[in-house]
């Protein structure tokens, strides 16, 4: 029951936080490889779906994979730690790639029904029908699921999750065709973050959002069902792959993805757009749109013919909640009798829209030599506006009015994608080569549909990326030794292009050098791997922008900028092994030790100026990690328990917050029916446990907050086979 995301938290230099045990919120979903990052605030990792870009991971037009695939459809996920696949189609791999593999269709025909039923009224619903061969070769299944659940602290979250997903292959020995679609729709009421170690240790269980409404808007912008993420995703793709030759093969595919959504917030306040004059009706309380144009004030209470009112003199706001109070202006007691409160709901639009395709080769020019080459191509358009409806009445909750009084700002950002990639692989004796290069190609731009600010067009070439690796045989048996260099890239991302202040002729793509050297060894019952790594993560972009503890900045529209401001300094040591103790019984353990360092930009004035700590630990990543699994499994029966440890981090730039370490536990069981009876044959009972000890912990680390670690929850389900 829970998301795709997290199945790779107990990979060695693997942290993945949600913000539930269901990764129901992508906006407090964090995922770090090897000290970089994903979450609300950065992009360092990329994506893949079956090898095919994910269009970005970001909270604002991006799509992180658990909206392309069902937990139940996902085959597995590979990680490219550090020194990424060359081919990866992902313009976020400045620290490796995670490519999700979704399921073919099984070889028999079969008919799967799933319900799972949890804390937190979670339940999910899912059925696939897989056609078994058809033929010689052709087979497809299709599947749905409904998945649900309310929040974990208060209870009033309404989560609900709905996807469609096909998936169909067929061809011949030489020629095979792919096909696979996705249609996911998705209700999340966000969790909040926590701005203070004060604040976590009073609340270890409250993000100080609220489920009931209450007569003063100040109080109701943090009313939980107002704090809102939704999105559609439609992606669809088709391969071919065909073995031209006995030495050549060559593989295309197309794809298409469109993204739709919104993100809602709910402004204690009507923004003031129109100069009606002092003791006139304002025309923001009456329903007249504005497009464009500034914020010239704010209203808050106005009588009952619309004029708006002012506090009496002297008052005092007894308001305590939240951001520490409000002023009188917020406070329905400094206002006479029959005044109204005033509120909007700020909407976010996002939508995008993608098409590219892929094309690869490879040629066995020997037995000894492979040489890859590859393009990919994508032409796509990221759209986004924001609008402010008035709520029909805010003593009473959120239904809005429509049209909105204000669309605040309409962009779109048109971005064009081009990379190729060659690498050659060759064997000499015990040693295995592989030396290559890539170079992306990029070209985004930003036009202002109300024509507020100059439509900007800002090309982001990659320099040509090189990378190398090696394996080794030893001779000793089941012993290699193997490296890898790699230079990666990230673009400018159309994000940037959102504050007009931002110096776009300044401001460069980011970039890193990784180096990794291991061990691996592969025995008849020990598998394990040591492998020291070093990145070097150089022009870090980050955003200046208001906003913090006091509370949200909701007119944040077109302020704040970004930089350059050095980088980071990562290395570390990983070791993982898989010990298979019997034919049933395993044993699995990993530990990481890291250490990431914020580079800063070469002048410690503009360090101190705008928060940067040359030296400072980077923020939301452990300096080590270790987990344990022990599993059972038999014909009947699995089973087993895992244990993660993971050590304080750092919350905030300065260093002046850490979260405390913490070790969660987790445990799962799955009895077949034929362990009870052999006439519950195509039945099995599972159940599972998150945080079984209840552990209370900083999770998420973004943005200078963190969110609340999830409690302890349980999930029992049923699936049949027939």
């Amino acid at each position: 029951i829970t998301s795709v995301n997290n199945l790779i938290d107990n990979l060695p230099g693997v942290s993945v936080h949600e913000g539930d045990a269901f990764g129901f919120d992508d906006w407090s979903t964090a995922i770090t490889v090897r000290g970089f990052q994903t979450n609300l605030a950065e992009q360092q990792v990329g994506s893949t779906i079956d090898g095919l870009p994910n269009g970005n991971s970001n909270y604002g037009g991006g799509a992180k994979a658990n909206r392309y695939i069902d937990t139940a459809n996902l085959e597995t996920i590979e990680v490219s730690q550090g020194t990424a696949d060359i081919s990866s189609r992902s313009l976020e791999s400045l620290g490796g790639t995670l490519n999700y593999v979704t399921s073919d269709p099984t070889l028999d025909q079969r008919v799967r029904l799933e319900y799972v039923t949890g804390q937190y009224d979670a339940q999910r619903f899912y059925a696939r029908y897989d056609s078994g061969l058809i033929g010689s070769s052709t087979r497809f299944y299709i599947s749905a699921s409904h998945q649900e659940a309310t929040d974990w602290m208060e209870g009033s979250a309404q989560n609900e999750r709905d996807h469609l997903a096909a998936k169909l292959l067929t061809g011949s020995e030489d020629l095979t065709f792919t096909a696979y679609v996705s249609y996911d729709d998705i209700h999340e009421d966000n969790y909040q973050r926590v701005y203070s170690k004060a604040d976590f240790e009073s609340y270890p269980d409250w993000d100080q959002l609220i489920g009931d409404w209450t007569n003063t808007p100040y109080v109701n912008q943090s009313y939980r069902r107002g704090w809102s993420t939704l999105r559609e995703n439609l992606f669809a793709y088709g391969k071919l792959d065909w073995a031209v030759s006995d030495n050549v093969n060559v593989a295309a595919s197309i794809y298409y993805h469109d993204n739709e959504g919104r993100g809602d917030w709910i402004p204690p306040y009507l923004v003031d757009v129109v100069a009606d004059g002092a003791g006139n009706p304002e025309s923001e309380f009456g329903g007249t749109q504005v497009l464009g144009g500034p914020a010239l004030g704010r209203i808050y209470f106005v009588d009952g013919n619309g004029v708006s009112l002012a506090p009496q003199d002297g008052c005092v706001s007894s308001i305590t909640f939240p951001y520490g109070g409000a002023g009188a202006a917020y406070d329905p007691a400094c206002y006479a009798p029959g005044a109204i409160p005033v509120q909007s709901y700020r909407h976010s639009h996002y939508a995008k829209d993608r098409l590219g395709f892929t094309l690869d080769m490879s040629w066995d020019t020997s037995d000894n030599n492979t040489v890859r080459a590859g393009v990919w191509y994508e032409d796509g358009t990221r759209e986004e506006y924001r609008d402010w409806h008035k709520l029909v009445d805010a003593r009473i909750g959120i239904p809005f009015e429509n049209p909105a009084y204000w669309v605040q700002y309409d962009r779109e950002y048109p971005q064009d994608v081009l990379k190729w990639y060659i690498e050659d692989s060759f064997t000499i004796g015990n040693l295995t080569i592989n030396v290559g290069a890539n170079q992306f190609l990029v070209e985004v731009s930003r036009n202002d549909l109300f024509g507020a600010s100059q439509d900007v067009t800002v090309d982001s070439d990659s320099d040509v990326l090189p990378s190398a690796g090696f394996v080794l045989d030893t001779g000793l048996d089941g012993l290699s030794v193997f490296g890898g260099y790699s230079e990666n890239f990230k673009s400018i991302s159309d994000n940037i292009l959102e504050r007009e202040s931002a110096d776009l002729g300044s401001i460069e793509p980011e970039t890193s050098e990784v180096m990794e050297l291991g061990l691996r060894f592969a025995g008849s019952r020990l598998f394990a791997t040591a492998t020291y790594f070093d990145s070097q993560f150089e022009n870090r972009i980050i955003f200046l922008a208001p906003g913090s503890a006091a509370g949200n900045d909701y007119l944040i529209g077109t302020s704040g900028t970004y930089f350059n401001a050095g980088g980071i300094d990562s290395s570390g040591f990983e070791f993982a092994a898989t010990y298979n103790v019997s034919d049933r019984w395993s044993l699995y353990g990993a530990f990481t030790a890291l250490d990431a360092e914020y580079k800063g930009t070469g002048d410690s004035a503009v360090d101190s100026e705008n928060g940067i700590f040359a030296g400072n630990d980077v923020t939301g990543i452990a300096d080590t990690m270790w987990v344990l699994s022990l599993d059972y499994s038999a014909d009947r029966v699995d089973a087993g328990i895992s244990v993660k440890s993971t050590g304080d981090r750092a919350v905030n730039t300065a260093n002046t917050w850490y979260t405390d370490d913490y070790t969660l536990v987790d445990a799962y069981l799955s009895v077949s029916g034929e362990a009870i009876s052999d006439s519950l044959s195509g039945f099995r009972l599972h159940a599972q446990i998150f945080n079984l000890t209840d552990e209370q912990y900083e999770g998420v680390v973004s943005s200078n907050a963190i969110w609340l670690g999830a409690p302890r929850t349980a999930t029992v389900g049923l699936t049949f086979d027939f």
